[in-house]
């Protein structure tokens, strides 16, 4: 019955972290905002987030507990976008008022003329959301601006390349992240390191920005910070390529590739004074991304970092032939295995610290000593 116990304690704590964000209203439904962490630079900021009514709860509910984690799932599956809604984000005496589309997502372009602090990297906005004579609803969100000192710009995927997803299997995924120990959940060895060096930069000061992108659906993002928190990975704006929400109008998900497109150019563009490094996997598109991307962008691209996944020698060979393309350009692509082969090359190019790269081969060393204990204990 072991089994039985570890799959209930899965569902319960599956249905708990769905149920999480619903908490916020304690149960008083109504129009509700949910601003995603934005980023820019001190010429234009960029915050996405979402407008929807949700349910009350009733009174006979408990205030904890499964019953009311499971009505909380409910009211999730049953909220619907508020369309038409007029939000405006004010930052540093710099203001914007949007309309939120016929799903509820905002999509703000906020352009800097007052000029933001530069002693501070996160930054905090307002947001007033108004709709159809409603009560006015408040918020606030995080956006983080580099700094000058920043040299380098960080944009990584996420599935498969931070963490280990296995996007064809969802359900031992969501296994991994709600039954297993937070430390042991779905992290690569010596991601949190990497990252930390990459941020930290050479000079240990650098406090370079961190852009991620997923396949995921919005619906996943509360999940994915509190996973970043968990295993120490500088936390970041988080992207995702398209909403998995199934309708009529949409019977199936977008392409994924096309708007991860869009995204970097975005990104490339607000930050056009910073040279970048692309971070992904073999087991997608990236590779193919990424190389259009240098040419597309001469001189901006210093490295590509392509996590392998899977040992298919077609996939190698072909992520190969990219690699001999990008031989003539300043770019270089490397294959690996893991990630203290990512930092060995990064310390090589000055990219991080040699304390950078001593501490993701401890943590990759530790990591490879407890699974070989685990085996043994097993």
């Amino acid at each position: 019955m072991a089994w039985f116990r570890q799959w209930a304690s899965f569902v319960k704590r599956l249905v708990h972290v769905i149920a999480k964000p619903m908490k916020r209203d304690l149960g008083r439904g109504g129009m509700m905002v949910h601003p995603y962490r934005g980023y820019g630079s001190q010429h234009e900021v960029f915050v996405m987030g979402r407008v929807f009514r949700q349910a009350a709860l009733g009174r006979a509910i408990p205030r904890r507990g499964m019953l009311r984690d499971t009505a909380d799932v409910a009211r999730r599956i049953f909220r619907r976008g508020f369309a038409g809604a007029e939000v405006e984000l004010s930052l540093g005496g710099n203001q914007l008022c949007v309309t939120t589309d016929r799903d509820g997502y905002f999509d703000v372009h906020l352009p800097i003329s007052h000029a933001l602090p530069i002693d501070v990297s996160w930054h905090v906005a307002d947001i007033k959301v108004q709709a159809d004579g409603q009560s006015t609803v408040n918020a606030q969100v995080e956006i983080y601006v580099p700094p000058p000192e920043a040299d380098l710009l960080v944009i990584s995927d996420i599935d498969d390349t931070v963490m280990f997803t296995g996007v064809a299997e969802k359900l031992k995924m969501l296994y991994r992240l709600f039954v297993r120990k937070p430390h042991r959940r779905t992290a690569f060895p010596g991601v949190a390191s990497l990252y930390q060096a990459l941020h930290r930069g050479g000079s240990e000061k650098a406090e370079r920005p961190i852009l991620y992108v997923s396949r995921g659906p919005w619906a996943i993002y509360e999940m994915l910070e509190a996973f970043f928190q968990l295993n120490r990975i500088p936390v970041g704006p988080i992207l995702f390529l398209r909403e998995w929400g199934i309708s009529l109008r949409h019977p199936w998900p977008r392409r994924a590739e096309a708007h991860k497109r869009l995204l970097i150019d975005r990104m490339l563009a607000l930050f056009d004074e910073l040279p970048c490094i692309l971070i992904g996997d073999s087991g997608q598109h990236d590779p193919e991304v990424y190389s259009d991307i240098v040419r597309d962008y001469p001189g901006r691209i210093k490295a590509i970092y392509i996590r392998r996944v899977g040992r298919n020698p077609e996939r190698e060979q072909a992520i190969q032939n990219l690699r001999n393309q990008l031989a003539d350009t300043d770019c270089q692509l490397v294959l690996a295995a893991d990630s203290v082969l990512i930092a060995e090359h990064a310390r090589a190019q000055g990219y991080i610290s040699a304390r950078g790269l001593h501490a993701v081969k401890r943590d990759v060393a530790a990591s490879y000593l407890e699974t070989v204990n685990e085996r043994s204990a097993n």
